[in-house]
C-alpha cells in the first residue's frame, strides 16, 4: 500500500499574496520566523518586486534565488546551499520550471516547500514530480515530495496569458485518455488500479469539462481549474506515480521533446495534441476530446505548432520507447504511416 501525504492547506483567493505567511502561519505556527529561500526568476522578479520584497520581510528576510535553467544538476546545487546555510522554508514563485526546481530543492535538503504558482499551466504544482533538464538537453522526471502549502492568488492569475490557461486546460484533459491507458495497463500486468487516485483524477477532468463558464480569465474558471490542477498532482501522489495524470498521450509529448526539440510547444498543448489521436488508438470518439477543445477556443492543429506530418508521424512511431516500462494502448497498437497520416489529416482540417 503506497503512503502518501497531502499539503496542510490550499488557499485559492483573491490578493492573497499579500499576507501568504498569516495564511500559513495557521496551519504551520512559527514557520514565519525560520530562515527561508524564495526561488523565482529575474522576469517575475521585475514583475512582482513589491510582492516579493513583502513575502521576504515577512518571511524573516529571507533571500531571493533567481533561477536561471532548470536543470538536475542546478536544482541539487540549490538543495546543497539550503543545507549548508540552515535554510529551513523553501518558497517557490513562479511557472513550471521555477516550482520544478524549488520543489526537487526542498525536496532532497529535507526542507518545507511552500508553492505559490504565478500560472496555471500544468499540474506540476502539486505533484510529487518535478522535470528537470538533464545531459544534451533532454528532460527527465525525477520523483519528489508535494508541497507543504498551496496558494494561489486569483489576481495574479488573472494577468497571465490565455495560452498559459489553455495549457492547463489542455493537461488537465489530457486524463480522458491517461485513465484509459491506466487501466489498460493494469488489466496487462502493469501496476495495480487505485480505485480512489482514479476517482480523484477524473473529478479533475469532468471539473474543467463540465464547467459552465468557460471565460478563461473569470474568477470562477480560474478557481475551478486551480482545483483541478491539485486534483491532478494529488491522484499521483496517492496512486504513487503518473498513471493517473499519464498514458499514451505524454508518451507522445516526450517523444517530441526528445527527438523534435526544435518543436516550440508547451506540455499542455502536445498532450491536448496527443489525446485526440490516442482516443482513436483506443477505440473510443476523439470528438469528445475535440469539442472539449473546441469550447475553450483551443487550436489542436499541429500546422499551428510548426509539426509537420512527418513530425506528428516520427514522433507518435518513436512514442512508445520514451518509456518503455510503461504499457499503454501503443503497446498493441499498430502505427503504420498511412493511418498516422489520415489522423493528421483529420486534425488539421
Amino acid at each position: 500500500m503506497n503512503r502518501f501525504r497531502l499539503p496542510y492547506c490550499m488557499t485559492v483567493e483573491e490578493g492573497i499574496f499579500e499576507r501568504v505567511d498569516e495564511v500559513i502561519s495557521e496551519f504551520i505556527p512559527g514557520v514565519g520566523m525560520q530562515k527561508a529561500i524564495i526561488v523565482t526568476e529575474e522576469n517575475l522578479k521585475n514583475i512582482f518586486g513589491k510582492c516579493l520584497d513583502e513575502i521576504s520581510r515577512d518571511f524573516k528576510n529571507s533571500e531571493i534565488f533567481l533561477v536561471n535553467k532548470s536543470s538536475y544538476d542546478d536544482a541539487v546545487d540549490l538543495g546543497k546551499y539550503i543545507c549548508m546555510n540552515d535554510i529551513q522554508v523553501v518558497i517557490g514563485f513562479g511557472g513550471g520550471m521555477v516550482l520544478d526546481m524549488a520543489k526537487f530543492a526542498a525536496f532532497i535538503s529535507k526542507t518545507k516547500y511552500i508553492c505559490l504558482p504565478t500560472t496555471l499551466s500544468n499540474d506540476s504544482l502539486a505533484s510529487p514530480f518535478a522535470v528537470l533538464g538533464t545531459d544534451n538537453g533532454a528532460r527527465k522526471t525525477f520523483g519528489c515530495k508535494i508541497p507543504s502549502c498551496i496558494i494561489v492568488d486569483v489576481d495574479v492569475i488573472m494577468g497571465t496569458p490565455e495560452s498559459q490557461l489553455k495549457s492547463g486546460i489542455g493537461d488537465t484533459i489530457s486524463k480522458y485518455t491517461a485513465l484509459y491507458d491506466w487501466k489498460y495497463g493494469c488489466s496487462k500486468g502493469d501496476g495495480k488500479l487505485d480505485d480512489f487516485a482514479y476517482m480523484i483524477s477524473e473529478m479533475a477532468l469532468n471539473s474543467v469539462v463540465y464547467h459552465e463558464n468557460k471565460s478563461l480569465k473569470s474568477k470562477s474558471f480560474i478557481m475551478a481549474l486551480t482545483e483541478a490542477l491539485v486534483m491532478g498532482g494529488l491522484s499521483m501522489e496517492i496512486a504513487g506515480s503518473s498513471r493517473p495524470s499519464s498514458g499514451s498521450e505524454h508518451l507522445f509529448c516526450h517523444s517530441l521533446e526528445e527527438y523534435h526539440p526544435e518543436i516550440k510547444i508547451s506540455h499542455g498543448m502536445a498532450v491536448a495534441m496527443g489525446s485526440i489521436a490516442a482516443s482513436i488508438f483506443q477505440g473510443r470518439d476523439d470528438m469528445k476530446v475535440i469539442n472539449i477543445l473546441k469550447s475553450y477556443d483551443i487550436d489542436y492543429n499541429p500546422q499551428s505548432y510548426g509539426i509537420t506530418k512527418g513530425i506528428f508521424i516520427d514522433a507518435w512511431q518513436r512514442a512508445e520507447s520514451t518509456r518503455k516500462n510503461r504499457i499503454t494502448i501503443l503497446n498493441d497498437t499498430v502505427l503504420d504511416s498511412e493511418w498516422l497520416s489520415e489522423i493528421y489529416d483529420r486534425m488539421s482540417n
